[in-house]
């Protein structure tokens, strides 16, 4: 079975995806300040490991949702460790809204739509483990205070490749900021 989903993931990165928008406030080398509106994300919780989630999220993506609609991937797949508590989320493609999207058949997958807001990140290539995530969230955090910026949260990461894809790979820490652009 995991060399099924396997199989599929690695057909599905072979396409281009649609990638959620935003726009750059500040970019400074790999630093950025960005602006998302608002999207519709599907997301599991769990006190597992991520890979669980995952599942369930392509599961859902898949067809497993009410009318079996298949749903094309996009990108970054957001991952965040909340109050022990794993979280992975998949952007929907923008066609959706909250009303048009299948509904899921797992009652752990939910559908919601994030509020717009700021965020600060640090892009970093290669293949994306703890200490890289550490590192890059540090780096980031060092950025913000030198810059004044109040963040909002905890740092999470986001990756926009498949697991196959060797090279020129994205990374993101991100982290929610207080930020005005009239200042």
């Amino acid at each position: 079975m995991r060399y099924l989903i396997l199989t599929l993931f690695m057909f599905f990165s072979a396409s281009k995806y649609e990638t959620q928008k935003y726009n750059v406030i500040v970019s400074d080398n790999d630093f950025e300040i960005r602006y998302y509106p608002k999207a519709l994300k599907a997301k599991v919780s769990s006190t597992k490991n991520s890979n669980g989630n995952f599942y369930k999220l392509f599961k859902f993506i898949s067809g497993n949702n009410e009318n079996g609609d298949k749903i094309q991937m996009t990108t970054p797949v957001y991952m965040k460790n909340e109050k022990n508590k794993n979280t992975m989320e998949f952007v929907m493609p923008s066609k959706y809204d909250i009303n048009s999207i299948s509904n899921p058949n797992d009652k752990d997958v939910t559908i919601f739509e994030s509020e717009a807001k700021y965020y600060a990140c640090i892009r970093y290539g290669g293949y994306s483990n703890d200490s890289k995530f550490k590192e890059h969230s540090k780096d980031l955090s060092q950025k913000l205070k030198e810059l004044n910026i109040e963040t909002v949260g905890d740092f999470f990461y986001v990756s926009y490749d498949s697991p196959y894809k060797v090279f020129n790979r994205r990374n993101e820490a991100m982290i929610e900021i207080n930020y005005d652009e009239n200042n």
